[in-house]
């Protein structure tokens, strides 16, 4: 709910919108039950409630909610896919129980254990597998998360507004000692990221 970048930001405006979408089916849900209660008139038109609570209420507007909340959402979800960019940076993440390994397409024989460096405002497009089983990456302020596969290559795009620190976590229960598998990503300014290509040491 802090978000520091655009895709996070994203998510979390998607996920303020989803909960008010359900507060407002859940709010008319609770409206019907307590009129469910009220006792009414014998001369009560019974065609006239049927279509006001029934269709209207009970059907069409839960209906027109959800899908409001589902186009939102597709439009959301297809502006996070990673797009062509000439300013998009592209890293690896391999993970293992119970390390990351990341490398960098910008100096292929640098990696990095546990900690992933980042240039800040720019997108970065971090392809992501696993070397034993499903583990997940997940940098919560950055962007939503993405699994881990053996076999399989899942591109992640993320991006951090400013130079700092992230906690980054696997999410995906991986066996004993899951719950203690993390990293830090690193985003640094476009000096401290030409540094960090040059620097020999990991």
């Amino acid at each position: 709910m802090a978000p520091a970048g655009p895709a996070a930001r994203s998510i979390v405006t998607l996920w303020w919108v989803m909960l008010t979408g359900a507060v407002l089916i859940f709010g008319l849900v609770m409206i019907l039950l307590g009129l469910s209660f009220r006792r009414r008139s014998a001369q009560a038109d019974e065609a006239r409630h049927i279509r006001v609570w029934i269709i209207s209420f009970g059907l069409a507007f839960p209906a027109a909610v959800l899908l409001l909340l589902l186009a939102y959402g597709l439009v959301v979800g297809e502006q996070l896919l990673p797009r062509n960019n000439p300013e998009a940076v592209s890293v690896q993440a391999e993970a293992r129980r119970w390390a990351w390994t990341f490398s960098y397409d910008a100096r292929p024989e640098r990696t990095t254990q546990n900690v992933l460096h980042i240039p800040a405002g720019r997108p970065v497009d971090v392809a992501v597998t696993s070397e034993d089983v499903i583990h997940s990456f997940w940098v919560p302020r950055l962007a939503g998360k993405i699994d881990a596969i053996p076999g399989h290559v899942n591109i992640l795009r993320i991006e951090a507004d400013q130079p700092g620190t992230y906690a980054g976590r696997s999410a995906e229960f991986s066996g004993g000692g899951y719950d203690g598998f993390s990293f830090t990503v690193i985003a640094h300014d476009a000096a401290g990221w030409d540094a960090f290509l040059m620097d020999e040491t990991e």
